[in-house]
């Protein structure tokens, strides 16, 4: 009369109802499958992070005193599949129910109700107990609305969970957002906080998930790998983060450096989105911080705005337009990642810290990913599905149901405008503005043409020049079409041809 209860290797969740009290009936059952490390091409440090914290949460279970099946990737009984490996289990230990947290990816959703549907013994879905929101309370916030615009949303969401705000309907301040006051530029100072995260070796689980065949790319960092594999350490992550980081991180949000790769940043979205961590208690300590005046409101509000905001929101769109939001091309944009997306081998600068620091460390922030690897991906019409398949595999962080919508919504402006209001395209003006890239670089921010200017320039400029039907009566982007249309015929003519030329020889920046 056993019950199997799944664990996917995003719902390690400790503080889930399921482990309340223990029982000699109930099996939870944790894979690591080939399904799930093969479906994209991923980033060495995620599979291994994830297999480590998996092999983690399973032993603090054991210890609690559950019981545990544990399929490792490479036990001869590991059938490299959730469907196949599920049939096994039930027979093997002759179980009268199945259960699984919801899963926030619409593939396996899909996976497992459809084999539940065709299974002998009762199927039963519960909650992951990790969201503010339903999958589908974004459509419900936004029925009869034009457009799905974020902060109305992280609004609604300020006022029915009662965060920063003054009263029932007032924001703290008087304001929603200040985000004009976090997009300051990093000089150096106030210094990097130092790095206090534990380094871990897992250099035999490494070797196990190699010798399995298990392809992957990205520097493992196996005897030194440095995320949060358990909820104690994600806890003194984030008291960290709010002792030390977050009194600098609006100021410096926005900001990009050679010389510092985590500057303000938490770090915190790997634990969060296995969900070692739990939205509303991360809020809470920020929030408390802002209190009793540890950390400035804009400080604060802006990293609440990331999760109560945002990872809530592009959630929302996310469940509400699959499956077809994977196939959203609006550019017919179809080039092939350059070579350089797997070595951050590129004479751009900023490129190469940025694809360079993911390939290292399996991560970048938001700005690296937006307005430097994005924001060129765009420009130069690499295909957003490929770009999606990138970004999916390289970012430790990475679950389709919140990278889906920020790749392709928000970076490749591939659903035309659901998501973004524009696209989100720059010159190197903004990337010189917001870093230290362009120091040093072989090209030269400031020229548009010739061999040695900066390839953003020209694609920037040809970009609204091409797509000019779609995007000119785009009220944000108004300006940018009155300076085209002060261009004379002959340098329209040499930025668009310059353009074309830096499309073929994509490789070769």
């Amino acid at each position: 009369m056993t019950i199997l209860r799944l664990i996917l290797g995003d719902q390690l969740n400790l503080r889930h109802r399921w482990f309340s009290e223990t029982a000699d009936d109930i099996v939870y059952v944790f894979m690591e499958v080939r399904q799930e490390t093969d479906y994209v091409l991923h980033h060495a440090q995620k599979i291994l992070a994830i297999f480590a914290a998996m092999r983690d949460m399973a032993r603090q279970l054991k210890e609690q005193g559950h019981r545990v099946h544990y399929l490792t990737i490479d036990d001869a009984t590991n059938l490299q599949s959730l469907p196949a490996n599920i049939d096994h289990l039930i027979t093997h230990y002759q179980a009268i129910s199945f259960e699984y947290q919801a899963p926030d990816e619409w593939r396996l959703d899909q996976q497992l109700y459809e084999h539940g549907r065709r299974s002998p013994v009762a199927w039963v879905m519960v909650d992951s107990e990790h969201f503010y929101t339903t999958r589908s309370e974004a459509a419900d916030i936004f029925t009869g609305r034009r457009q799905w615009l974020m902060e109305y949303f992280y609004r609604q969401m300020r006022v029915k969970h009662q965060i920063l705000m003054e009263d029932a309907k007032k924001p703290a301040g008087g304001q929603w957002n200040y985000d004009h006051d976090n997009r300051k530029p990093w000089r150096g100072t106030p210094a990097e906080p130092v790095d206090q995260r534990r380094f871990h070796d897992h250099s035999a689980l490494w070797n196990t998930i190699v010798a399995a065949g298990v392809k992957s790319f990205g520097n493992p960092r196996a005897d030194q790998l440095a995320w949060a594999l358990n909820r104690t350490e994600a806890l003194q992550q984030l008291d960290a983060f709010i002792d030390h980081a977050l009194p600098h991180f609006g100021d410096f949000q926005d900001a990009m450096s050679s010389n510092a790769w985590r500057l303000f940043h938490s770090l915190l979205s790997f634990a969060l989105n296995v969900k070692m961590l739990n939205p509303h208690e991360v809020i809470g300590k920020a929030e408390a911080a802002y209190q009793r005046g540890h950390a400035s409101l804009a400080a604060v509000e802006g990293f609440i705005r990331q999760i109560l905001g945002w990872r809530e929101y592009v959630r929302g769109v996310y469940w509400t337009n699959m499956p077809d939001y994977g196939q959203h091309n609006v550019f017919g944009h179809s080039t092939a990642l350059p070579a350089w997306f797997w070595t951050g081998r590129t004479k751009m600068r900023c490129l190469s810290h940025a694809i360079g620091q993911s390939l290292e460390q399996a991560h970048a922030h938001h700005i690296q990913r937006l307005m430097v690897i994005g924001n060129f991906a765009l420009l130069a019409g690499l295909d957003p599905h490929a770009v999606h398949c990138w970004y999916l595999g390289v970012y430790i962080d990475a679950f389709e149901w919140v990278e889906m919508p920020n790749t392709l919504g928000m970076s490749q402006f591939a659903d035309g405008g659901l998501l973004a209001t524009k696209p989100y395209v720059s010159s190197a003006a903004y990337i010189d503005r917001m870093s230290d890239y362009c120091k040093g670089c072989h090209y030269d921010k400031k020229a548009r043409l010739g061999e040695r200017a900066c390839p953003y320039n020209a694609l920037y400029w040809d970009f609204f020049y091409r797509n000019a039907d779609r995007l000119a009566n785009n009220p944000r982007i108004g300006m940018v079409y009155r300076q085209l249309e002060k261009m004379d015929a002959e340098a329209v003519h040499a930025f668009t041809e310059r353009a074309a030329l830096l499309r073929t020889r994509l490789d070769e920046l």
